[in-house]
């Protein structure tokens, strides 16, 4: 009596093994590899054959020549794809109105000259923790100073950020973004080319 129970119980568990955690995993692997290989390898950036970043996480930038990306809560280091988070602080505890302040403070002193208001993406951090994109007005916002740093044009550096921005899904879904690591990697080439052509 109870081998008929035990007999078919023992199949099922080894048939549903062998389906779900094997043929069902290798053939998703395989699908991703032929259809959709750059994102299931991580969608990786290279520069000179190394890989340098992904456009699925941001990197964090501070330096006035570059364009600023999101802020990153996830520990112990920014944009840690290992811990993603948000900081989940409601708009009235004091450590996220400190950082909105700090990260205020870090803008006006790079472009004390900007008096156009700040977009909110660039004093928050996102849900995630790792967002590679910030907002068309957030990159517009920062035009003026990574133009002068690098003594470019406005017209180049949003050209460059036009090149790197993202609309709608279909024009309806999400927001226009843009890739914050993809624009700085195309400033700092437009920028070898710029001092070599002089």
């Amino acid at each position: 009596m109870i081998r008929e129970h035990v007999k078919p119980a023992i199949v099922s568990f080894l048939l549903l093994t062998i389906i779900t955690g094997i043929l069902y995993p290798l053939s998703v692997t395989g699908i991703a590899q032929v259809l959709f290989r750059e994102q299931a390898n991580g969608s990786l950036i290279y520069k000179n054959g190394n890989p340098i970043g992904s456009l699925l996480i941001g990197q964090h930038f501070d330096d006035p020549k570059y364009l600023w990306g999101r802020i990153s809560s996830t520990s112990p280091v920014r944009f840690n794809a290992a811990s993603s988070s948000g900081s989940n602080l409601g708009p009235s505890n004091s450590v996220l109105i400190d950082t909105v302040k700090i990260r205020i403070k870090a803008l006006k002193t790079a472009d004390p000259d900007n008096t156009s208001p700040i977009p909110v993406d660039l004093v928050t951090s996102s849900a995630s923790g790792l967002d590679p994109h910030i907002s068309l007005a957030a990159a517009y916002y920062q035009i003026p100073r990574v133009a002068r740093l690098r003594g470019l044009s406005q017209d180049t550096v949003k050209s460059i950020v036009r090149k790197h921005t993202y609309n709608r899904f279909l024009g309806l879904i999400g927001e226009t973004v843009v890739n914050v690591l993809k624009v700085n990697l195309d400033l700092d080439s437009y920028k070898i080319e710029y001092n070599t052509n002089i």
